[in-house]
């Protein structure tokens, strides 16, 4: 039996495209090797979102071809984002690889794999035409059973100055419907307790099909045939958020009190030539509305700075913007200047050392502002999904609140009582850190 060993990069949307090659790679008779020395292939999906992602994939693509150096018998195939991107340039820049297969290159690795150990495969690159995954490909969960990502659409439609996405991953293109709730139920046999829906823009779901697939009916399916306890809504542009989905969300409490929208800025001459869809008493009315219509939710957005043109005062409103709306988690990053997107040539290219100090001035800030945020959850008790032993000692649980996404946000260190990874407990907090929360379970 054929070996590989696989590595993923980037983000949730790259890790079920990875999800989906491992399970079609068992089910096509290879067996997945945790030792990268004994593999037969050696597999790197990559991200090329921007250029901190483009060097950490080139770092992993030499450390595997280490693996290989001196074997014929063995292979370094390298898929996603990065191919894509760069396209022919890689095979000039990294000889080491055997094989570059694009974004949409999926549903063809079990073939491709195949012929490149049998000898046949003669092309060093397959890009092929654009793909969307359905819910009749296998897929093999990295993540606990209890937990997973789902995939609802593939691309972008937006044209946000900085980003490669639609270069990359092409445009918008959604699921139908009945198709996504297969998978969901399929998973949901196996124990799936949280889900978390995801997509380039998920408000923009089904655009590009008939007026009757949006996110509200996608959700109202999902409400209707599974029961799935937990559904987590990630990536939402924030002006697709409207009245009907605040609406859903209060009266249904299997959707979770949290949002991760992505604002990237708050100045209005900032978001303009990012070409964001919105301006700073936009940003504002919706934050009211939100936190009007669901009182409890907890909000996650990310910050750009050292966008080209960005200027102190921009920075002073930014700060203002955080320190009366008190965003309860808050990612941070650099602008990176990529090459093709639209922002390349802007002129007022901001410094690096400028870049620096405005993200530290901006975590320094939201640091403050979550542990004085997370002080309100001491003395309540609230509903905590168990994920095991702490990563920080054997004597304590771990888990987290409806409140904290999976591998962005905080957790609850539990440090009384007993449960099982999967269990949906609930814990009464007794002490707030920077990012954490610590509490004990009780007794129903």
């Amino acid at each position: 039996m054929p070996t590989f060993h696989l590595v993923s990069l980037g983000c949730a949307k790259n890790l079920v495209d990875s999800e989906v090659m491992l399970g079609l790679l068992q089910e096509g008779g290879w067996a997945m090797e945790e030792d990268p020395a004994k593999a037969s292939v050696l597999l790197v999906n990559t991200c090329g979102f921007i250029q901190p992602a483009v060097e950490e994939a080139v770092e992993v693509i030499l450390e595997m071809a280490s693996y290989k150096s001196g074997n014929s018998s063995k292979f370094l195939v390298v898929t996603g984002c990065l191919v894509q991107r760069y396209k022919k340039d890689l095979q000039e820049e990294l000889l080491e690889v055997d094989l570059f297969v694009g974004t949409e290159g999926v549903a063809d690795i079990v073939r491709l794999l195949n012929e490149l150990v049998q000898g046949k495969q003669k092309l060093k690159i397959f890009l092929p035409d654009r793909f969307l995954m359905d819910a009749t490909f296998a897929r093999t969960l990295s993540t606990p059973a209890f937990r997973s990502s789902v995939k609802i659409t593939e691309g972008c439609n937006n044209r946000c100055t900085y980003c490669m996405i639609p270069s990359i991953r092409g445009d918008l293109r959604s699921r139908e419907i009945n198709d996504i709730v297969l998978e969901l139920k399929r998973l949901e046999s196996r124990g799936l307790k949280e889900l978390s829906l995801i997509a380039q823009d998920l408000t923009a779901y089904g655009n590009d099909l008939d007026k009757d697939t949006n996110l509200l009916n996608l959700l109202s399916a999902i409400l209707q045939h599974t029961t799935i306890p937990w559904i987590r809504l990630m990536y939402l542009y924030p002006s697709g958020v409207n009245a009907e989905l605040l609406s859903l969300m209060k009266s249904e409490k299997r959707i979770l009190p949290y949002m991760d929208i992505p604002f990237q800025h708050v100045s209005d001459s900032v978001l303009k030539r990012m070409h964001r869809r919105y301006g700073y008493k936009d940003l504002c009315g919706f934050i009211e509305n939100v936190r009007g219509a669901v009182p409890d939710i907890a909000l996650r957005t990310t910050m750009m700075v050292g966008f080209p043109g960005e200027t102190e005062e921009d920075i002073c409103k930014l700060e203002q913007f955080l320190q009366e709306y008190r965003i309860d988690h808050v990612g941070v990053f650099s602008y990176t200047n990529e090459e093709g997107a639209l922002s390349e040539f802007y002129e007022q290219q901001c410094t690096e050392e400028i870049k620096e100090e405005r993200r530290n001035r901006i975590l320094t800030l939201q640091a403050n502002i979550s542990e004085e945020s997370l002080q309100k959850y001491v003395g309540q008790t609230i509903p905590v999904l168990v994920e095991g032993l702490s990563r920080e000692t054997d004597l304590l649980l771990e888990g987290r609140s409806v409140y904290q996404a999976p591998d962005i946000d905080g957790c609850v260190l539990i440090n009384d009582g007993n449960a099982n990874p999967g269990d949906i407990v609930q814990v009464q907090i007794t002490e707030a850190q920077i990012y954490d929360l610590v509490g004990g379970i009780v007794q129903g």
